[in-house]
Formats: structure tokens, sequence, C-alpha cells
């Protein structure tokens, strides 16, 4: 409590995003304890094995209509791990949320890691608003994913001395369309 006392003396604002049903009703709780917290609701990629029908949208619904939650999300496509959720069933889930972000003027906070291909496909055909965060994309991917009117998140890594394919994708970003971040 003192150390949040802390940030919200020195921050305008932090999005707590949520992974999974535990972590998204943890940042809701923590938004509605906390006015200069908001909460990202959602399931990651990484956490759909609990995923057995489609009750969750029920519960990510609800979410969605509470003045502190501000955006859908961490969502996406994780292909590094496949093994323990199959591309079909991530992309069946990204839609699913990606629909319910648009149905209530929410922006999503996408993750993409080895799918690059896919994940373009969707945005080009869903158009959602907000950020691709984390992006480990080229420098095409980036413009392309600006033109559809998307933030891009760049994370520490790009302060890397070994860096340059994150420092060449930044120099092509906007500075109006790029965002600084941390999973921290």
């Amino acid at each position: 409590d003192a150390l949040l006392t802390q940030l919200q003396e020195e921050l305008d604002g932090i999005i707590n995003p949520g992974c999974d049903e535990i972590t998204s009703g943890f940042a809701v709780s923590l938004a509605e304890k906390y006015d200069f917290m908001y909460a990202a609701v959602g399931w990651h990629p990484e956490d759909l094995e609990g995923i057995l029908d489609n009750s969750y949208l029920d519960e990510l619904a609800a979410w969605a209509v509470h003045p502190k939650v501000v955006a859908i999300g961490e969502i996406g496509l994780d292909y590094h791990w496949e093994d323990e959720c199959p591309r079909e069933k991530q992309k069946e889930v990204l839609i699913a949320q990606l629909e319910l972000a648009k149905k209530h003027d929410l922006p999503v906070v996408i993750h993409d890691r080895e799918a690059h291909g896919d994940m373009m496909d969707i945005l080009r055909k869903y158009k959602p608003k907000g950020v691709v965060h984390c992006f480990s994309g080229s420098a095409e991917l980036a413009q392309e994913t600006v033109k559809l009117g998307m933030y891009i998140g760049l994370g520490g890594v790009v302060t890397f001395k070994n860096a340059r394919h994150s420092v060449e994708v930044a120099k092509t970003i906007p500075l109006d369309r790029l965002l600084t971040e941390t999973d921290a």
C-alpha cells in the first residue's frame, strides 16, 4: 500500500492488464481501490488451457462495462508455446475478445509472439484500436500496424547494446504512435 500511495503521487495513471480470470479480477479490484489505477481484462494466449467453453466471454463481458476497465488485454497469439494451446484455439479466443472489445468500444492490448502473419491477417480484418505491446516484428509490420491506427509498444529490450532490430523498428514509428512500456 505504501508503494502504491507513493506511485499515485508520481504517476498520472497505471493500466494493469490481466491475463486470465484470476489476474483480470485482481486488476479490477486494484482499480476499484486506487483512483489512479485502471484495469485491462482478458485471456492471454499462454493462459487458455482452462477455457473449455465460451463461458469466459460472459465474465469478460461483465468486466467490460466496469467503469475502471479501459481495455481488453492482454490478448493475442503466442506460437512459441503452441504445444500448450493449438493455433486455431488461440485464434478463436483472440477473435472473440476482439469482437467483445469492438462491441464495448474498448481498445485492446495485443500480444504477438512468433505469430506475425496470422496476427496481421486478424488485425487487418477486425481493425481494433489499441496497442501491439512489446512489439517484435519488422519495420514493415510496424508501419502497417500504425496504418491500421494502432500504437506500437516497445519494451526495455530496445536499450540493449545488441538491439539493432528494435532500434531500427523504433526509427520507423511516428512518435505519436510509439509507447514505451514495461511488463513490471
